[in-house]
């Protein structure tokens, strides 16, 4: 395993974490007895896999359902001074509620106290006012972290870009985990932001929000080559100093696998990476014309300006990917679940869009007149049965 400092915790973070919304029984908290056996036996056996091979980054949260309780039933069996526990809980208006939230995380863990706290969520503005005001979530955690209960208090989020940057901005955490990866880089300004904080950079879901890489299409395991696609993300990600540790939602022991195949190629990640680089540019801009493919973004309005809350952006960044890398199966599990992701993923679908004047939230864009028609071939490609949240299942 590979380690890197973890931002101004000091932490000797592995290059990837486990993460735990994947092997629990159910997303809702349910008594102990309802866990299956053979279910418990294989989240224990996730856990010590990784442990083995050095990854001792735990992250889990409080909106996990039976995460945090089955991993109360391993952890304290664990060295507890090797492992790095992570848990989340959401921002809520009435910081007491946190904190009863909080110490149900605790009493599940069975530990005696968190290394890594983050508050689960800052999405929108009003998210981070409930967090940082005063007597609010954030007070609520410096108490539990001056009792001996937090090491570090952290962030997570699925937010716009701005809302990450004036979070970090605040000054007041110690990391963040976010989404970054090589098909979605917008947040990079963020990443950039938390490096002159000195904070430790965490990235959300890698394999299955960057693109569902465990089940690639044909095309963009050719274009990936020699590297599988699960790779080569793994590769460009920690090509970056910035960021730290990449989150494994493992859901059994042999999940870890294809991941460790990285850790060898760090030393030469941009000789590995630049042909293949290249390849994929190239392939995106023969399938979407090189004009759209470097200018498709400009001046596209967010989901609060456009009627009817349709994602543009998100919509046509969709079909870009669809379109030139065949990532449909990627593109048909997130388009569907606009409508339905709530401040996680925000915004509609285009499938009304032939009722809708978007004249005036194109203005700014090169692209205003053909766009609407984009948006039309994009709910074809894409539209599917609606899909929701992992926690809603």
């Amino acid at each position: 395993m590979k380690y890197r400092r973890f931002g101004r915790t000091e932490l000797e973070m592995p290059v990837f974490s486990c993460g735990g919304m994947r092997y629990q029984y159910k997303w809702q908290d349910v008594s102990p007895r309802e866990i299956p056996r053979e279910n418990q036996i294989n989240l224990e056996a996730t856990i010590r896999r990784g442990v083995d091979l050095g990854i001792i980054h735990i992250e889990t949260a409080r909106g996990y359902g039976s995460s945090e309780m089955q991993l109360g039933n391993i952890l304290p069996k664990l060295p507890r001074e090797k492992l790095i526990v992570q848990t989340k809980v959401s921002p809520k208006p009435d910081a007491q509620e946190f904190r009863q939230q909080f110490n149900r995380s605790l009493s599940f863990l069975k530990l005696d106290y968190i290394d890594l706290l983050g508050i689960h969520g800052i999405n929108t503005q009003e998210l981070l006012e409930y967090s940082i005001k005063p007597g609010g979530c954030l007070d609520e955690a410096r108490k539990l972290q001056a009792q001996g209960k937090v090491r570090f208090i952290g962030f997570s989020t699925h937010g716009p870009t701005d809302i990450i940057v004036k979070t970090i901005e605040t000054g007041e955490f110690d990391y963040v985990n976010l989404h970054w990866y090589w098909i979605n880089q917008g947040n990079w300004p963020a990443i950039e932001a938390a490096s002159r904080q000195d904070m430790g950079v965490f990235i959300i879901s890698p394999s299955d929000k960057g693109g569902k890489l465990y089940d690639p299409p044909a095309k963009l395991v050719d274009l990936c080559k020699p590297l599988s696609p699960m790779v080569f993300n793994d590769l460009f990600c920690l090509s970056h100093p910035q960021v730290h540790t990449l989150s494994l939602g493992a859901a059994n022991p042999n999940d870890f696998d294809e991941h460790l195949k990285v850790l060898s190629l760090l030393d030469n990640s941009q000789d590995i990476l630049n042909p293949i680089l290249a390849r994929l540019e190239e392939a995106a801009m023969d399938a979407l014309g090189e004009n759209w493919y470097r200018t498709w973004d400009i001046g596209l309005p967010s989901h609060e300006e456009t009627p009817s809350g349709i994602n543009i952006p998100v919509i046509l960044w969709l079909r870009n990917l669809a379109i030139a890398y065949d990532m449909i199966e990627y593109g048909r599990m997130r388009y569907n679940l606009l409508g339905n992701g709530g401040h996680w993923f925000p915004g509609e679908k285009a499938n009304n869009i032939k009722e809708l004047d978007l004249t005036q939230c194109l203005v700014n864009s090169p692209h205003k007149h053909k766009i609407p028609d984009l948006l039309l071939d994009a709910n074809r490609i894409l539209f599917s049965e609606q899909v929701k949240r992992l926690s809603q299942s």
